[in-house]
């Protein structure tokens, strides 16, 4: 695969580093686990609820959930369950939820934070919705001319369409790449997930290879590294570089930003025509190895590294901008 000079913007640690990452991973994951199992001997020792509902006399009336994190009655709220119900992210169910397209019950409720349990009836579009216990995650280096949205009422193609035959569990993409745009793209039914990589305080690095109609002028790229103020507010790229030293209309660009079109319309409004836009890295996640139009199975070792991304940097900044 040709490799090119923005690929820097990519850390590449030395083996003995990404061996100690990988050390440190696993210590992480044993002591949560060891945390996990302390916990529930503590509260068997204390006549703890989860304790009672092992009396078969008293499953009837209880209900639990060893896939899904719920509070200590087993409830959760409403938003939440929707996402790990596998129809869309936390934020976009909230949106559902205040809409008044969600019934418990049979009752519209539009509060997102209503706390339901698994012995609810939850349905959304006359369908009874069921938390998700097999989540997925799926890699795609997605093709130019197909959409992310699962239907379109034009008939255009999508990528649930390459994937078809991947799994019997319904997922959805993580964010939007539009139809003409190729790269890196991330499926699946993890709402927590979800929540996490689109949230702009996460900032998860994208890096895209664009092609534009003419040399991109030094001045340009030095504007949108100090930042550009677009109709939706001002925008700065993280790093931006030739990807190619012979032809100056190919450049690589990191940004974190997830506003809709972000990228092209930066370009746009230099004077330039973007001929090709491809996603080559999200979330650390590359197209490495994947053919156009193939997909893969993330590893265990990529969905550990998803669910630790920037958690410390989290803590220490705030949401730099909002996501349209």
């Amino acid at each position: 695969m040709k490799q090119h000079s923005f690929d820097k913007f990519i850390n590449k640690e030395k083996n003995s580093k990404k061996k100690e990452a990988l050390k440190q991973d696993k210590r992480k994951w044993k002591e949560e686990r060891k945390k996990k199992y302390e916990n529930r001997d503590e509260k068997k020792e204390f006549g703890n609820k989860k304790q009672e509902i092992r009396n078969p006399k008293d499953a009837k009336n209880k209900s639990v959930n060893l896939d899904v994190k719920t509070g200590s009655s087993g409830e959760m709220p409403l938003n939440k369950f929707i996402a790990h119900a596998g129809v869309c992210g936390r934020r976009e169910a909230a949106e559902l939820v205040k809409e008044g397209k969600i019934k418990v019950n049979n009752n519209v409720i539009t509060e997102p934070g209503f706390k339901v349990t698994e012995n609810d009836k939850i349905v959304f579009n006359n369908k009874q919705l069921h938390a998700q216990k097999n989540l997925v995650y799926i890699l795609l280096n997605k093709p130019k001319d197909y959409i992310t949205t699962a239907k379109d009422e034009h008939g255009r193609k999508t990528v649930f369409e390459i994937i078809k035959n991947a799994t019997k569990e319904r997922v959805y993409s993580v964010g939007r790449l539009d139809r003409n745009t190729t790269g890196v793209l991330l499926l699946t039914n993890d709402g927590e997930l979800t929540q996490k990589l689109t949230h702009p305080s996460f900032e998860v690095k994208k890096i895209y290879e664009v092609r534009l109609d003419k040399p991109v002028q030094k001045k340009d790229m030095e504007a949108i590294l100090n930042g550009i103020e677009l109709e939706d507010g001002f925008i700065a790229a993280d790093a931006i570089s030739y990807a190619d030293t012979k032809d100056k209309s190919i450049v690589g660009i990191e940004i974190h930003s997830g506003r809709n079109r972000i990228v092209r319309r930066i370009f746009e409004h230099l004077g330039y025509d973007v001929k090709n836009l491809d996603r080559v890295l999200f979330a650390n996640l590359t197209k490495k190895n994947l053919e156009r139009g193939k997909w893969r199975f993330l590893t265990e070792k990529e969905m550990r590294l998803l669910k630790y991304m920037n958690q410390s940097f989290v803590k220490k900044k705030p949401a730099p901008d909002k996501i349209k």
